[in-house]
């Protein structure tokens, strides 16, 4: 198999620093997030992520790595690899400055490795519909943080 892979894309009325600082604020993320309702790490390359998504009825705990950080820019990480190259995971968040005041938010992640169809037999609906939700709930709390700050400043 070649591999499942999801990407969503948004652009978001937000500066680029606000939409970081929503994808970046892991406390918050019970705040604003359906599918990754928490997650801690520091964000350093090397370090672990630790997040609890909701894939089955039960939300389900999951470690995985931090392989790259640019601050204001996104980040990605993976799980270990499986031995055998039975499975691999990659999952990445970029945020691109269109303008002062919009940013496109790009949401990857890819499943390689000859357990995938398993993996996707259990959770495929999940994942789809997971990843989706948590993009557009993004894009939502990004707007509303923007819109709430920018009626805020004295004029």
């Amino acid at each position: 198999m070649r591999g499942f892979v999801l990407d969503h894309r948004r652009d978001i009325a937000a500066p680029a620093a606000v939409v970081w600082e929503v994808i970046a604020d892991l406390p918050r993320y019970a705040e604003w997030n359906p599918f990754c309702i928490e997650c801690r790490s520091t964000l350093k390359p090397g370090d672990p992520i630790d997040m609890v998504v909701r894939l089955r009825a039960r939300p389900q705990r999951q470690r995985e790595w931090i392989k790259e950080c640019s601050e204001g820019h996104g980040f990605a990480y993976a799980m270990k690899p499986v031995p055998l190259g039975a499975l691999s995971s990659l999952r990445r968040h970029r945020i691109e400055a269109l303008g002062p005041e919009r940013t496109r938010y790009d949401s990857h992640f890819e499943l390689r490795g000859w357990l995938t169809p398993l993996v996707l037999a259990l959770f495929r609906p999940a994942l789809t519909q997971g990843f989706a939700d948590m993009s557009a709930a993004l894009q939502r709390r990004a707007e509303t943080l923007w819109l709430q700050r920018k009626s805020a400043a004295p004029r």
